[in-house]
């Protein structure tokens, strides 16, 4: 199976917003922390994806969308968010990279992180950090795809469940990256 990785502009967004939100309450009803608790709803969902669409337009924040076909449903996605102040503007934040359940263990989620790396360094961003649950196969994830841990964070963020967990962040440089 082949996946097909897109970059979504707000009109794109606005078209897959109702996919996106059913995306986003699988996978936080699966348990895995996006920084969402239990019993996240489609409305609400629906409403975080129609937040991102300023930054979006104003091309702030880059995303993509992962099918396992061409024409197949979306099964995950991954953005980041440029720094748009003046001393930070080389850097970006790695965000909500989400692989539905089902779809897990099929390299999803390395397609859409290398796509998500290679449109940083076109982009020019020279540095990306993340964070993510300390503990979690994500830690495990960033790691193996060549991210260097920066430190931890303890009770940063809660789980869907409520219960405060550590976070490890991770940074990873661009090859054009001096220093």
């Amino acid at each position: 199976m082949t996946t097909t990785i897109t970059a979504l502009d707000a009109a794109a967004l606005r078209a897959h917003r109702d996919e996106l939100a059913s995306l986003l309450v699988d996978i936080v009803a699966s348990g895995s922390s996006l920084g969402f608790l239990t019993g996240l709803d489609h409305p609400a969902a629906a409403a975080w994806w129609d937040s991102l669409l300023p930054a979006v337009e104003e091309g702030s924040l880059a995303l993509w969308v992962s099918r396992p076909a061409p024409d197949g449903p979306v099964d995950g996605t991954v953005s980041w968010y440029r720094e748009s102040k003046p001393n930070g503007r080389h850097r970006a934040e790695l965000r909500k990279l989400m692989v539905h359940p089902a779809s897990r263990g099929r390299g999803t989620a390395r397609a859409l992180l290398a796509e998500a790396e290679a449109a940083a360094t076109r982009a020019g961003v020279l540095l990306l950090v993340l964070d993510t649950e300390t503990g979690s196969p994500a830690e495990d994830f960033y790691r193996c795809a060549g991210w260097t841990e920066a430190g931890t964070i303890p009770d940063y963020a809660a789980d869907p469940a409520g219960r405060l967990h550590p976070t490890t962040l991770f940074y990873k440089r661009s090859p054009h990256a001096h220093g």
